[in-house]
């Protein structure tokens, strides 16, 4: 039986079927690219996010959290840059503002919950791809491999006799793109599924800080305007 050799089965497809062959291995090369590098970035994100909460929840006074985080004001992400953007804007109100707490409080989480968005944001650049890649990458292969199929028969259309040795060829060509198509698709709607979850789940963890930040703060602004 010979074997099937895919360098071999590419050259001699038809020049449709090469270029779908061609596109689906771009996005499944493209598609690794994101899996690791955001699977990697969102992997750090979590690390980062529990690390911080568990200084935070130290005891550690905040305006000195706060000093420390402003030394290295560029290289903040996730709950850091929350937590200092929210007590940022925590101190201009009540400096601005010291007989408003209730308008303390709403500005301060404010601030995070749109820095939270934008943390969000820069998490999930390039994941919406690979939902792409997912939904169209068997659909791409498929129309390569119908392409195939016609392209093999029409070639039948000057035979006498038509025999499955004559097709066969034609059609293997044709259904390596249905397989990488597949290829491309798999490995990407699974990656998919398992990024939104870490997106869901640092996304679900910053709402928490931020409720009980606020918390924190409401008490602080609260207790010393009735005091």
């Amino acid at each position: 039986m010979t074997e099937l050799n895919f360098l071999d089965l590419f050259l001699k497809a038809s020049i449709v079927v090469q270029i779908v062959i061609l596109i689906l291995i771009s996005f499944s090369i493209i598609s690794w690219a994101i899996i690791i590098q955001r699977s990697r970035i969102l992997t750090g994100a979590l690390k980062e996010s529990s690390s911080f909460e568990d200084r935070f929840w130290s005891g550690e006074d905040l305006n000195k959290l706060y000093e420390g985080l402003s030394n290295r004001r560029d290289a903040l992400s996730g709950s850091e840059q929350i937590f200092y953007v929210g007590f940022k804007e925590f101190s201009r109100l009540k400096q601005a503002n010291p007989d408003a707490p209730e308008a303390i409080i709403q500005g301060s989480s404010r601030a995070m919950n749109l820095a939270m968005n934008r943390e969000i944001e820069d998490l999930e650049t390039r994941v919406p791809f690979l939902a792409t890649v997912a939904s169209i990458s068997p659909y791409i292969g498929l129309f390569g491999t119908v392409w195939g199929i016609m392209h093999a028969f029409m070639g039948l259309s000057g035979a006498k006799q038509a025999t499955l040795q004559m097709v066969a060829p034609g059609i293997a060509e044709a259904l390596i793109a249905t397989a990488i198509g597949l290829f491309a698709a798999i490995p990407a709607v699974m990656a998919y599924n398992r990024l939104s979850l870490r997106l869901n789940k640092l996304e679900q963890n910053y709402g928490n800080f931020i409720d009980e930040f606020t918390t924190i703060l409401h008490r602080q602004v609260f207790g010393k305007h009735h005091q």
